[in-house]
């Protein structure tokens, strides 16, 4: 027999034969089924039976958490259902393959996998293309015959290990021991013993304000005494309310000199929502600027950021284990929580990073709202070295101005949200000239953005950065000077002083290439949630594999590469069924941001009117004027066609000037504009109904479909079409018609024209019988 997986890259095809010794035939396929399904995360896998060239019929595995492999070997037992035409197949089998004739190249495919009986049990022989990872062999084989091995009749997919011994030594091994290359040391006095070797040194400025070092040092200190007079001690959170400015990072370094945790509150947040997070910290006392004094919620001490002097007051005394701030999360799953971050996790992040060259002559700037952990890194790499820290001014984030600021004040590090680079690199491509070291991060980077970037300032260093909150900015950091040549931009290996993880839903190591959830671990984690034991207990669990070790379960979906990088596979609790596929939204955004004219994209779910959900991509791309925006929606649809399953294609894809931003820069995709109904979207020119029939049928497909017009040649399912809405469609024209139009009749005649015809004919033998 011969098992297709996927589709292959033409050219000439490696391969490696390996045996599977007497396992039968159906445990074979049942093997390969389990694992697509799991390298995939798909629940529906799909075997296309070939025969004299076609294809004759299907055998259609629904692989869910309960499934066994005993299940899927029954499975591949029975004789098939009839063909499903139009369905996408995961495997294509052949009966009888003759195992001397060459494995043919089929576009597209990463492996091609044929099984066929010999002396001595089955053997099997594994191509791949040359742009596949030579690892992928060895990896996929290694799994197979894992499965094989471990597949008994009651074993539950899901819990099948695929991992040999080996290979978990192995990918253990890729996440590092999570152990910083210098001992941790408190943030504010790193500062400290910088303003004393360096004291004449600019260390920040904003709209012509500048701080020496000795400046900085000197404000904070007599901030600090102030606070520990108002009684803050170790571990108490204070509020700080301030906008970007001096001051402000005269306010953070004054809290951690007094030994408390900044909590940083976002000025122009509503008065309940600052009330809610100053009460939710527990902050006593709020350190304001004067003119956002009256914002402090009543019963709360302010103490202004400049103040009268004090007299020299007992420094306390602070470990890297006390907390240096408390960050709020999004909230996106729910009320939102603040992670509390320990002196330990920053200088983890800021001192001697492996991802990173900073150095003393460098200038960063200050962007990122402060409530924001992304500002952790903008503030305490540069004043930890001894570089000059340049401070955006207050207000919204214009772009015009923010590519002045990068010349004028000669930044040379600079961190982006990815919504503000594609902005960015898109309206004013000149802003990099001078920027030594870019940084992105939080969302899918656009490969061809990034590649022209890269192309247009010659020396450039990129880091794309991931991380949550929790684990204190980054977790994991792509670093390079030139962009991949395809696919997504890696998040690349964890940092020093992480571990991370990749695990299935048993806490089990997964082999290279099996995506699994990522889990993140060593001197980055924060201490807890503040005052939520039980939600610190459920994200932050032990980890199995170092004891005394916690380790952080972020949600997000991630597989090891051979080389120990990690691909970012999206959130979990981001995965959407449409037409009952798994999708994560993030792969239609990087298929779509491969496309040169697309600078940024976003796939959201919607109710498509039919019990289902359906896709909709907006997008900001160049809109060459002889074509429109419908024309080049279209033609953003034609393209995902040739490289993308059907349901994987948007219903609509909507064009925008700019993608809505938060205040932290990242997408706010709940500020998108509904898609209710939307103009044809097809490549083809229209043609317009013309008979009754016809007419009634293109009315009836634009309400079930909500596109219109609709024309005589259009398709159904490249309109949106899939079975649930063809149940409904079928339904009415039943009721309509008094005939019965089997769901094949519409597979094999998807246009308003062909099913036209198929109705006419089936009215004229009613009435003939009549």
């Amino acid at each position: 027999m011969t098992t297709v997986i996927g589709q292959q890259s033409p050219g000439p095809a490696r391969t490696e034969e390996f045996g599977l010794g007497g396992y039968p035939e159906e445990a074979v396929l049942a093997a390969l089924i389990a694992l697509l399904h799991r390298r995939s995360t798909q629940e529906n896998v799909r075997v296309a039976v070939v025969g004299d060239g076609r294809v004759v019929s299907t055998i259609c595995a629904d692989v869910t958490a309960e499934t066994t492999f005993g299940d899927l070997t029954e499975q591949a037992a029975t004789p098939p259902s009839a063909g499903t035409i139009g369905e996408p197949f995961d495997i294509e089998y052949q009966a009888g393959a003759d195992p001397s004739a060459p494995v043919a190249a089929v576009t597209g495919a990463p492996l091609v996998v044929r099984v066929w009986a010999a002396p001595g049990g089955r053997r099997g022989r594994l191509a791949w293309a040359p742009a596949t990872e030579p690892d992928t062999a060895t990896t996929f084989v290694a799994q197979l015959l894992t499965l094989l091995a471990e597949g008994g009749a009651g074993t539950r997919v899901s819990a099948l290990p695929l991992a040999t011994e080996e290979e978990v030594a192995r990918v253990l091994a890729f996440g590092k021991t999570g152990i910083a290359p210098v001992p941790a040391a408190c943030v504010h006095e790193l500062v400290e013993a910088q303003a004393a070797r360096t004291p004449d040194r600019p260390a920040v400025s904003c709209t012509g304000t500048t701080l020496s070092y000795a400046e900085l040092d000197e404000r904070a200190n007599r901030l600090a005494a102030r606070l520990v007079a108002e009684g803050i001690g170790v571990d108490d959170v204070v509020g700080v309310l301030a906008e970007r400015s001096v001051e402000l990072v005269v306010a953070l370094l004054g809290v951690l000199k007094a030994g408390g945790a900044y909590a940083a509150i976002d000025a122009d947040l509503p008065p309940a929502r600052i009330e809610h997070l100053v009460r939710d910290t527990g902050a006593a006392v709020v350190v304001a600027q004067d003119h956002l004094a009256d914002r402090v919620p009543d019963g709360t001490t302010v103490v202004a950021v400049d103040g009268p002097a004090t007299e020299g007051f007992t420094r306390p005394r602070v470990h890297a284990g006390n907390l240096a701030y408390v960050s709020y999360t999004s909230g996106s799953t729910g009320e939102p929580k603040g992670a509390a971050i320990p002196h330990a996790a920053v200088s983890r992040l800021v001192r001697a990073p492996d991802w990173a060259d900073f150095r003393a002559d460098d200038v960063f700037l200050q962007l990122a709202p402060v409530a924001f952990d992304a500002s952790t890194l903008e503030l305490w790499a540069p004043l930890t070295i001894g570089a000059r820290l340049e401070i955006f001014p207050p207000g919204h984030v214009d772009l015009t101005a923010l590519a002045r600021l990068l010349k004028t004040a000669e930044v040379t590090v600079l961190w982006l949200t990815a919504g503000l680079f594609h902005q960015l690199a898109a309206l004013h491509p000149d802003a990099f000239t001078g920027v030594r070291h870019l940084l992105a991060g939080g969302d899918v980077i656009s490969r061809t953005q990034l590649a022209q970037a890269l192309h247009d300032n010659p020396g450039l260093v990129f880091t794309n950065g991931y991380g949550p909150t929790e684990n204190t900015t980054f977790t994991a950091c792509w670093t390079s000077r030139t962009a991949p040549l395809s696919g997504t931009v890696p998040i690349g290996p964890p940092i020093s002083g992480t571990r991370a993880l990749v695990l299935d839903s048993d806490l089990r190591p997964v082999p290279v290439g099996v995506p699994g959830e990522l889990y993140a671990a060593g001197e980055g984690l924060a201490r807890c949630y503040l005052n939520r034991p039980d939600a610190t207990a459920d994200r932050f669990v032990p980890n199995p594999f170092a004891a005394g070790e916690r380790m952080y379960r972020t949600g997000d979906l991630a597989a090891w590469q051979s080389h120990g990088a990690l691909e970012f596979l999206g959130r979990a609790d981001r995965q959407i069924k449409v037409q009952g596929f798994r999708v994560e939204p993030g792969e239609v955004e990087a298929a779509l941001l491969e496309d040169p004219d697309v600078h940024e994209a976003v796939v959201v779910a919607q109710l498509d009117g039919s019990r289902g959900k359906r896709l909709v991509a907006y997008v900001v791309a160049d809109d060459p004027a002889e074509v429109g925006p419908s024309g080049r929606s279209a033609q953003f649809r034609e393209a995902l066609r040739d490289r993308l399953p059907s349901y994987l294609v948007p219903w609509a894809i909507i064009l925008l000037d700019a993608l809505p931003l938060g205040p932290t820069g990242k997408v706010a995709r709940d500020a998108l504009p509904a898609a209710r109904r939307v103009t044809r979207n097809l490549a083809s020119d229209f043609v317009a109904p013309r008979s009754p029939v016809q007419t009634h049928l293109a009315h009836l497909w634009s309400d079930l479909l909500a596109v219109e017009p609709i024309g005589l040649e259009d398709d159904f399912f490249e309109l949106g079409g899939h079975s649930l809405i063809a149940a409904e469609l079928l339904g009415a024209l039943h009721t309509e018609y008094a005939v019965a139009i089997s769901a094949r009749t519409l597979y094999l005649h998807p246009t308003i024209g062909e099913l036209a015809v198929a109705i006419e004919e089936l009215l004229a033998d009613t009435r003939k019988e009549a």
